[in-house]
């Protein structure tokens, strides 16, 4: 649907006016200069009003980014009719602006390919477009827009740091009792006996039980010192600052993504509630990092989720990343000593309340300005 510009409504009302004043005084030269002003208007408005017939793709790369980093949008477009195509604007709305490039005349037949910046300052999910394809015409005083194509997702990552990761197993053997189905297979821990499945190792076939049960029957080993890191996030609103808490995040996501990298069996959690249990890899980074860009902030609570503290599943390493320590903070995190082979507190910006020291019996404390300045300090205190 065609629309004036600013421009264009200017040039309308002077028309008018000019008419009204031509024949007010006689003049006939106003009442001319008045029908060229209504006459350029209507102009602007069939020439507005065709649709670009064109095909316009639009691309987004990386679609994975860290905050800060560049992401893009490409466009290709593509005249298939057999006239010459005028220019027009194809853009993006996207976290609460428009983000666009102006796409040349093409001529019968022609393609062209425009890249525009996409914003990447704050951490989130983000939805790119519909994508907006806006016609001007040359005086600038009608405008048209269509929207087509669908929406793109643009994520935007926590920023990462190198860093060292913990080596810290889960000693568990199955004599102590039965290990929980998110530990490994392929140890020499037997787990249980099940049935064959295509896939198995054939040198894990029990005899006895295949003979018994007239099934192929297999054991189902796990490993008891599988590498464990397990990281406490607080996102209290009341305690961290938004600037504190994006800088709490980057630490984060350093630290597991350095763990999963390794291999080791990753747990999140965090005081707004996630509870992110990955095995490692590649895909367990994509993952936590994921689950990093869309962490929210919430309003009060405990710091130490009940199932840390209660759960069956623990040990490894802990790491719990604050911005602001209270003295029932610490006192939670050092009941929580006993049930891992290491714990690390990293507090970021000081990291404590008026009067309230960070000591924590058999735990090691590391206090950083920042991401940055905690990841170096981090790998300092690995290689000790």
């Amino acid at each position: 649907m065609p629309r004036l510009t600013r421009r264009g409504w200017v040039v309308l009302a002077g028309a008018a006016v000019a008419y009204v004043a031509g024949e007010w005084a006689g003049f006939p030269l106003l009442r001319a200069l008045a029908g060229a002003g209504i006459g350029a208007v209507l102009a602007a408005l069939v020439v507005t009003a065709r649709k670009p017939r064109v095909t316009v793709i639009r691309e987004v790369y990386p679609d994975r980014v860290q905050r800060g980093r560049p992401a893009f949008a490409r466009l290709r477009v593509h005249n298939a009719s057999g006239r010459r195509h005028g220019g027009f604007v194809a853009g993006d709305r996207i976290d609460g602006g428009f983000h666009a490039v102006s796409v040349r005349p093409l001529a019968p037949g022609a393609d062209a390919v425009y890249h525009y910046d996409l914003p990447t300052r704050r951490r989130g999910r983000f939805e790119v477009g519909p994508l907006t394809l806006e016609r001007v015409d040359p005086l600038g005083l009608g405008r048209s827009r269509l929207s087509t194509g669908d929406t793109a997702t643009l994520w935007v990552h926590p920023r990462t740091y190198p860093v060292r990761a913990l080596v810290a197993g889960h000693p568990r053997h199955h004599h102590e009792g039965r290990t929980t189905d998110n530990s490994p297979h392929g140890s020499l821990d037997l787990r249980d006996v099940r049935e064959y499945v295509p896939g198995d190792e054939v040198r894990h076939l029990h005899w006895k039980a295949t003979a018994r049960t007239g099934r192929l029957m297999v054991r189902d080993y796990v490993d008891p010192n599988q590498p464990r890191f397990t990281t406490l996030l607080d996102t209290r609103t009341d305690l961290v600052p938004p600037e504190v808490l994006e800088e709490a995040v980057d630490l984060t996501a350093s630290l597991m993504r350095a763990a999963a990298t390794e291999g080791y069996w990753c747990r999140l959690l965090t005081t707004s509630g996630s509870d992110l249990r990955l095995r490692g890899g590649q895909q367990t980074v994509r993952q936590l990092l994921d689950e990093l860009c869309e962490l929210a902030p919430v309003a009060g609570g405990a710091l130490v989720p009940p199932d840390l503290s209660r759960g069956p599943d623990r040990g490894g390493s802990l790491v719990v990343v604050l911005a602001s320590a209270r003295r029932d903070d610490l006192t939670a995190i050092a009941a929580l000593r006993p049930h891992y082979a290491s714990t690390v507190v990293v507090t970021i910006a000081g990291g404590t309340d008026t009067g309230v020291p960070v000591r924590i019996p058999n735990t090691q404390v590391i206090q950083a300005p920042n991401a940055k300045g905690g990841t170096r300090r981090w790998n300092v205190a690995a290689l000790r």
